[in-house]
Formats: structure tokens, sequence, C-alpha cells
């Protein structure tokens, strides 16, 4: 039977998955998958200062990542830099400062590497709480911006013209994002959140012909992930978060197979890129 710890890891690990799928489809679709990578990393920033400040780490990553977000919002529109310029700078500089940060704070033992690539195996009863209610949150609100977000993607001038207000879905699509980051940083660590926010969607895309089947099959993938990762890291000692990143990429690996290829030749898909 396996002991409570493992089951605890087991309902953290599908309940991030199932939230992360939405926004993994969006991230795809709009290729933002940089200002994931951005987010991300600004939330070590967001732990080094919880710990600093002595408050909630999920608050205060929350917190920062918001922050960042809205920065980048902000020089986009009066710096010269391209976005990817601006999104290397605000990743870099917020990794940068919780490094630097955590240096400074001798007085504080700091697991670096938990926090880097997650420890999804010390999910505790109140985690599993924060990311089940927290969860239910983001996929409200997802459902209800859903049209008017994937409209704006598929062509945003168009959107305009039907009375869509594109940078109002955005900003919430942001804060969603900063949300599901906060609350998976202690599952897969802040390294490789972005990968499970992506390559479950990216796997389900070959298979979906529609934007709410990709979300469901991306669940249903990210679900996989964790189930198939974690016993992987049962049976092999290997360390949870990234064996749930690996078990995904097998999934996004058999999507481009040939076997995928025949299964899907003759089906239409009508997923495209937001330009």
């Amino acid at each position: 039977m396996l002991d409570d710890f493992f089951v605890r890891a087991l309902v953290a690990g599908v309940g991030v998955a199932l939230v992360a799928s939405p926004l993994g489809c969006f991230i795809v679709w709009r290729r933002l998958a940089y200002f994931g990578d951005t987010l991300s990393h600004a939330a070590l920033f967001g732990v080094a200062l919880a710990l600093l400040l002595e408050s909630n780490i999920t608050i205060t990553v929350f917190g920062v990542s918001v922050f960042i977000a809205v920065a980048l919002m902000f020089l986009q529109k009066r710096a010269t830099l391209s976005a990817d310029s601006l999104l290397g700078l605000l990743a870099h500089s917020a990794l940068a400062l919780g490094l630097v940060t955590l240096a400074f704070m001798t007085w504080v033992r700091v697991d670096l590497m938990g926090f880097l690539f997650g420890d999804v195996l010390s999910a505790s009863v109140n985690d599993i709480t924060v990311i089940y209610v927290g969860g239910a949150f983001v996929i409200s609100v997802m459902v209800f911006i859903w049209r008017p977000l994937f409209a704006a993607t598929v062509n945003r001038e168009l959107a305009e013209a039907e009375g869509v207000n594109p940078d109002r879905d955005d900003v919430v699509f942001m804060l969603l994002m900063a949300g599901v980051i906060a609350m998976a940083m202690k599952i897969v660590g802040v390294l490789l959140i972005t990968a499970l926010l992506i390559i479950p969607a990216a796997a389900a895309r070959r298979f979906a012909t529609g934007p709410e089947q990709m979300a469901v099959l991306a669940a249903l993938i990210g679900s996989a992930s964790v189930f198939a990762g974690l016993f992987g890291s049962l049976e092999w000692d290997t360390p949870s978060g990234p064996s749930i990143v690996v078990a995904a990429l097998l999934f996004f690996i058999v999507s481009i197979s040939p076997l995928a290829a025949l299964i899907t030749q003759n089906r239409p898909s009508p997923i495209v890129d937001g330009g």
C-alpha cells in the first residue's frame, strides 16, 4: 500500500496539472513560453523576499510575479527594446536578485534545490487545499474569459472590432499565470514550471480538433505525467519534479511519432497560433 506522503504527492501533482492545462494551451497558441519562464524565474526572488520579510511564500511569489508582469507591460510601451529582449532582461535579473538575496541571508538555511526543482513528496494537506481552492478559482475565471481570450488569440483586430477588450483579458491571463506559478512552485520548482505548462499542451495539440478538446487532453496528459513521473521516481529513486517533466516529454515524443501521425492523418485541426 502506498504511503500517505506519496498519495498526497499524487493528489497535489494532479491538481497542478488540471489547473495548468488551460493556461498552457494559451501559452502554446500565443507563443508565450518565454513569458512563462520570466514569471517562474521571478518566483525565486519572491521566495527570497518571503524569507527576508517572514511572510507567506505563496502570496509573496504571486505578488512578485504580478509586479514582473505589470513591469513588462509598462516597459513594452515605454522602452525601445523588443519583447524578447525585455523578457530576457526581467527573467535573468529577477533570478539573479533572488540568488543574491538568498546569499546575503546567512542566518537562513534554504533548500535551494527544493525551490529550483520542486519537492512534491513533501506536499502537505494545506498545500493540497491551496492548490485545489486556488485552482478552482483559476478554472472558473478561465471559463469566463475563454471565448474572448481565444478570439483575441486567433485575430486580435477582429476581436476588438467585435467588442472584445484584449488588453483587459491579457491582464487577467497574466494574473492567472502568476497565481498558478505561485501554487505550482513547490510541486515542480521554479525552473520546471514552464515545462509543466507547455509540454502537456504541446502533446495534446496533435490529437485535438478544437480548443476545448485540447485543454481537456492536456489535463489528461498532465495528470498521466504526474502518475508516471512519481511512480518512476519511486521505482528508480530519481528526483520527483524532473521525473514528472520527463514523463510529460515522453508523451510529447509519442504525439509526434509516426503512430500518432497515422491516428491523426485524416482529422482536421482548427487550432492556430495567435499573431
